[in-house]
Parts: C-alpha cells; sequence; structure tokens
C-alpha cells in the first residue's frame, strides 16, 4: 500500500467516524421511543437516522448475532456437538438441552437466534472456542475487525455483566456483517424450525421471537434482545425495491412499532442515487516524470447512496487524490478515493484508480525537461 492510499485511509476513517454528527442525526421529528436507535443502509452503512447511537447500553440477546457469525464462519454447519453441563445449566431462555446430548451445529444455530437459547450459544461457544471465556476474546476480536469499537462482550448469550456493553451503531454494524451471509440470513428469516430431540420421542418445535416477521410485510430478520437492564431491543432488517435497511431500538417501549417507524421513514423518505460506476472516467491526472503528460482516473467500484426526496442537494462529493503522481504508474493504482456526504453525514466512498500504465521517463528524457523548465523559469522571472 502506497504513502498515498495510507494517507487516504486515515482521512476517510476520520470522516466515517466525525462525519456522523451531521443533520443524518437531527431528525428527531420521528417519535422513536427507544433510548438509542440507528437505521442504516445494509450495502454501504449509510446513516439514515440516528439518535444516542454511541450511548453505552447493555445488548441482553442481541449478542448473539455475532456468536452465529462467528460459529458459521469458523465451524462447518454438519459438525456434532456434544453440550457439556455447564451449556446445559445456563440460566434464562432455554431450548432445554441435556448434559451430553449431542445436536448439529446446524441446530444449535436455530436454537440460539430462533428461540434465542442461551444454552445453545454456550454449546457453540464451547464447541468453537474451546471455552466462554476464549470464545469471548474471539467475539472482541471480530467486533474490532467490524469497527465496532464501542463495543466489550464477556458471554455469547447476553446475559447481564458490567463489562458485556455495545452501542446501536456497533450492533448495526455487526448485523450488516452478519446479513451478507446467506446462512445467517435464510436463520433469522426463518419463522419457525423443528430440530432434534435425542432422547425424546418428539421433536423440539422453535419459534422465532422477533414478531417483526409477522408484523412487517418487508421484514427479514434479525434478532430480539430482553434483559430487565437492557430493556426491549430489537436488531431488523427490512428489504424492499432492491434496497436493505438494518434498524437497532434499544431500551424500546415497543420495539417493533419503533422499528417499522424507522424501516418507514427509510424506504418513503430516501431514493437510490448511483453516483460511481466500476470503470467509469473521473477525470486525468498529470503525472511527474512520466513518458505522457497524463493519465485518466477511473472510478474503481459502483456505489449507490439514498439522498433525501425533499433535498436534492444535499449531496456533497469530497476529493482526495494525488493529483500529480510520479511515474511509474501501474494500471489500476490507488490514487485517491472520492467520499459521498448526505447533509455532512457520510454516506459511501470508492476508490480512484489508474486506467492506463504510464512508464518513467528515460534519463536523458528528464534532464531535457529539467533544462526546459529552468530556462523557463529564467525568463519568467526576467520578464517580471
Amino acid at each position: 500500500m502506497g504513502r498515498m492510499t495510507w494517507k487516504a485511509v486515515i482521512f476517510l476513517g476520520a470522516l466515517i467516524i466525525f462525519g456522523y454528527t451531521g443533520r443524518a442525526f437531527a431528525y428527531e421529528q420521528l417519535n422513536i421511543s427507544a433510548d438509542a436507535a440507528i437505521l442504516m443502509d445494509a450495502q454501504t452503512g449509510q446513516v439514515l437516522y440516528a439518535k444516542n447511537p454511541f450511548k453505552k447500553r447493555p445488548p441482553a440477546s442481541t449478542t448473539k448475532v455475532i456468536t452465529a457469525i462467528l460459529a458459521i464462519e469458523t465451524g462447518k454447519l454438519n459438525e456434532m456437538v456434544t453440550v457439556s453441563r455447564k451449556a446445559a445449566g445456563v440460566e434464562g431462555s432455554s431450548i432445554y438441552l441435556s448434559p451430553g446430548e449431542v445436536l448439529s451445529l446446524s441446530d444449535l444455530l436455530y436454537g440460539a437466534l430462533l428461540r434465542s437459547g442461551n444454552d445453545a450459544c454456550t454449546a457453540i461457544a464451547e464447541h468453537i472456542g474451546g471455552s466462554v471465556e476464549k470464545f469471548a476474546v474471539l467475539m472482541n476480536m471480530k467486533a474490532m475487525t467490524l469497527g465496532a469499537v464501542n463495543t466489550h462482550f464477556v458471554n455469547p448469550h447476553g446475559l447481564p455483566d458490567k463489562d458485556h456493553y455495545t452501542c446501536a451503531y456497533d450492533l448495526g454494524l455487526i448485523a450488516r456483517h452478519a446479513l451478507k451471509n446467506q446462512t445467517f440470513s435464510e436463520i433469522v428469516s426463518t419463522r419457525d424450525k423443528v430440530i432434534d430431540w435425542p432422547g425424546k420421542n418428539w421433536d423440539r418445535k422453535l419459534e422465532n421471537t422477533n414478531w417483526l416477521l409477522w408484523r412487517y410485510l418487508w421484514a427479514e430478520g434479525v434478532k430480539t434482545g430482553t434483559t430487565s437492564e437492557a430493556g426491549q431491543c430489537l436488531i431488523s432488517s427490512a428489504r424492499k425495491d432492491n434496497r436493505e435497511l438494518v434498524a437497532v431500538v434499544l431500551r424500546s417501549g415497543d420495539r417493533w412499532t419503533d422499528s417499522i417507524r424507522l424501516f418507514e421513514y427509510g424506504f418513503n423518505h430516501f431514493e437510490y442515487s448511483q453516483v460511481a460506476v466500476a470503470g467509469a472516467k473521473f477525470g486525468k491526472y498529470r503525472v511527474r516524470n512520466g513518458q505522457r503528460e497524463e493519465v485518466p482516473v477511473l472510478f474503481a467500484k459502483d456505489l449507490g447512496i439514498l439522498v433525501p426526496l425533499e433535498e436534492a442537494g444535499a449531496v456533497e462529493k469530497r476529493v482526495l487524490a494525488d493529483s500529480y503522481p510520479a511515474a511509474p504508474v501501474k494500471k489500476g493504482q490507488v490514487l485517491g478515493a472520492v467520499s459521498y456526504f448526505v447533509n455532512d453525514s457520510f454516506a459511501g466512498t470508492v476508490n480512484l484508480v489508474a486506467g492506463a500504465d504510464i512508464e518513467r521517463q528515460g534519463l536523458l528524457d528528464r534532464f531535457i525537461n529539467w533544462c526546459k523548465e529552468t530556462v523557463t523559469n529564467i525568463f519568467g522571472q526576467i520578464s517580471d
């Protein structure tokens, strides 16, 4: 990674973190009862609404989202898991596991995400991490890689602990990542599921605790959470007109109504705008000591953002680029980035790349150019 790229990463990181103080957080006319809430675009992470997004909160069973995605990404769904006495004895919501019972990792994931089984989560953690404590280390490492820097986990299920906390924004980041996984998405969109119950003459019947799947036509997931400390919590997702949104509400007076209001706001007050097309020309930059004077600059990928319907002029483009790169320049080399903001709130970014190879001039050509520049400068000073 070149010097310009590192500068761009640092600068864009600052824009993302500090850009969220803009007007996207000012839509307080939206009546949301939750103590903390956020609505973001699932594809780009663009924030459409926020209320106390970085406020430290206990996550309750929304914790199980990161537990599940870790298990899916690092384990195998058909692996058989033996339930320990510790896992079977965990308090709170349960799928009634017994010590020594053997279930597939897939069945345990359904038990964790649909029925919110704390026992299933503990069995998963012990299987993947070797112990709850070691699995919590993996959870925190995963959270950090996703940018969830205001989060710390100590268990896989979300039972209260003073050192177990997160915020609405971080849960949105975690959910966005998890929803990109097809297995996770299929599980959290399932309304009910029958799994094995070894040793019994009947199977376990699991019903999803996320009632939004029944109450809102466009809902597709994700996970509830409830404790006396955390209150009513919900991470949810909804898809409409090829757009997917993620909502988080923490300590809500009515998590279903809050979430529906957020989704209706996002779907009805924003429209999609394609601001970059992969391979399309952004412009041209001059090249130092190149065999060609200019290099075409292209967008590295597609980027679409959501723009308020009533504020067509809300989009701002900010360019950070090496507009005078030194040869040699390689095709595809990152020369900078363009960030897009909606009402001063970060909406997305796309890299700018070289559209051609530019070789470095030979020594003689550079000497001749130096002489020309020197003569030009001398005569320019004389004429002044």
